[in-house]
């Protein structure tokens, strides 16, 4: 039974994080583990997205980075908190500073937007980067990032994520969209 425990939580996760445009439930498949990071392919039909998320440090929420075809070298960074109750619609709640750093490196300064999906119990957090491509990197080399999120003025929200196998995750998810541009 132990052994079935790391893959069925792989699967809840990617059950979780499968999609949250209009509470579309994306298929998950091809879920590999990576340290604290797993990748997987998500589909819906004929779409498919890749991802490699990190869904070891906290019990309800989860960062992930998903490449799509067609844009494999600008993934989205996503992250999602479940609320444990479904949405009765879908909105935008708000859009607030947002500082990512992994270790001592670049703090990466950007627009974090807040969001719910009708008939998703998760709260969605969409990053916008100026620099993002220097954050994937530093994410592939690193050990924690730490994300910093202002609510308001005097309400942070912190959170820290382990990087341990995220290189191996990022990189099968962008090989896997590559490959499927092909």
């Amino acid at each position: 039974m132990p052994s079935r425990l790391p893959r069925l939580a792989a699967a809840l996760i990617g059950l979780a994080l499968a999609g949250s445009a209009g509470a579309v439930q994306f298929n998950v498949a091809e879920i590999e583990r990576h340290g604290a990071w797993q990748s997987m392919t998500l589909s819906l039909g004929e779409q498919r997205l890749y991802r490699a998320l990190e869904g070891n440090t906290y019990a309800d929420a989860h960062f992930g980075v998903t490449f799509t075809p067609g844009a494999c070298e600008v993934p989205w960074l996503e992250m999602r908190v479940d609320l444990g109750e479904r949405q009765a619609e879908s909105r935008s709640v708000n859009r607030v500073p947002a500082d990512l750093r992994v270790d001592e490196a670049t703090i990466h300064s950007g627009q974090a937007e807040f969001r719910i999906e009708r008939g998703d119990s998760g709260f969605y957090v969409q990053f916008d980067l100026p620099q993002q491509r220097l954050l994937l990197d530093e994410m592939r080399r690193g050990e924690l990032m730490r994300l910093r999120l202002m609510r308001a003025p005097d309400d942070p929200w912190f959170m820290v994520f382990a990087l341990d196998g995220a290189d191996e995750a990022m990189a099968r998810a962008r090989t896997a969209c590559r490959d499927d541009e092909r």
